[in-house]
């Protein structure tokens, strides 16, 4: 099966979107002409019905020709995830790593670009609810990466999701930000959970990755308290490195902030900068 055509009309804008067997959306790249993306090709849907957005959905890019499943008026990746990968990336750069995890992945937006970035080693998510674990295995199977990345479905917080205990060189987190009763839920599927803590906020995603971190490895995280997620990481036994705020433009407050992190023990007489 392949996606309906867009339809083509002399002098008027091409269209960024076609249709999908199933009723979905698919986007269509806004590159300019004649630039060709890096990375690998996606493996695409081949025979899977089930690799073409329903009705509801979009099939987006991501990064270079990859792409990922989402709800239209569900949780989206957004600048936060794509901050989070790009500093993960940056510094980790150059370190041996062998095993890379993201807590609380959701729809799996830094866990593959993370996975894109580092094409030789294995990568694990773990995500509480169920729709966005199934979109992140979807977009897994359609970028033809299954064998080396997986999502499991269940709670950061529970041990036993991650049973490999503290073999991760890099881990990275997006953790929701605003305490439950400081503000109106969404109704929208997933949207809640998302930026809400119903299951919890950065202390847990530190005491996570404490437990689960590597000798010299790094812990990368977002947030929009600066204070909190020192104490946060403090508390859990691992040490704020670094941190860069994220300024829309001059003169804007930070939206949030990026922490590089890493056991306490081996940096003693580290100060925060």
């Amino acid at each position: 099966m392949r996606p309906s055509p867009p339809t083509k009309h002399p002098g008027r804008a091409q269209p960024r979107t076609t249709s999908s067997p199933r009723g979905g959306i698919v986007r269509q790249s806004k590159r300019p002409d004649g630039w060709y993306p890096p990375g690998p090709e996606p493996a695409g849907p081949g025979q899977r019905e089930d690799l073409w957005p329903e009705k509801g959905e979009d099939l987006c890019f991501l990064t270079g020709h990859w792409r990922i499943f989402q709800r239209v008026k569900g949780h989206r990746y957004s600048l936060d995830d794509v901050m989070t990968a790009w500093y993960a990336a940056d510094c980790v750069k150059g370190r041996d790593l062998k095993h890379g995890l993201d807590i609380g992945c959701g729809i799996g937006s830094v866990l593959m670009m993370m996975a894109w970035r580092h094409l030789d080693i294995p990568f694990i998510g773990v995500e509480a609810q169920e729709l966005s674990f199934g979109l992140a295995q979807r977009s897994l199977a359609y970028n033809g990466i299954e064998d080396r990345v997986q999502v499991r479905n269940g709670d950061l917080r529970h041990p036993e999701m991650v049973p490999e205990g503290p073999i991760f060189d890099v881990i990275t987190g997006t953790p929701p930000y605003i305490p439950v009763g400081d503000g109106v839920m969404s109704d929208k599927e997933q949207c809640a959970p998302c930026r809400f803590e119903l299951r919890g906020g950065i202390e847990d995603y530190c005491l996570a990755a404490a437990r689960l971190m590597a000798p010299n490895g790094r812990f990368i995280v977002c947030h929009s308290g600066i204070e909190r997620t020192i104490a946060a990481g403090d508390a859990a036994g691992l040490t704020t490195l670094r941190y860069r705020e994220v300024i829309p433009r001059h003169g804007r407050k930070s939206l949030f902030s990026l922490f590089l992190m890493a056991h306490a023990h081996e940096h003693p007489n580290h100060t925060t900068t």
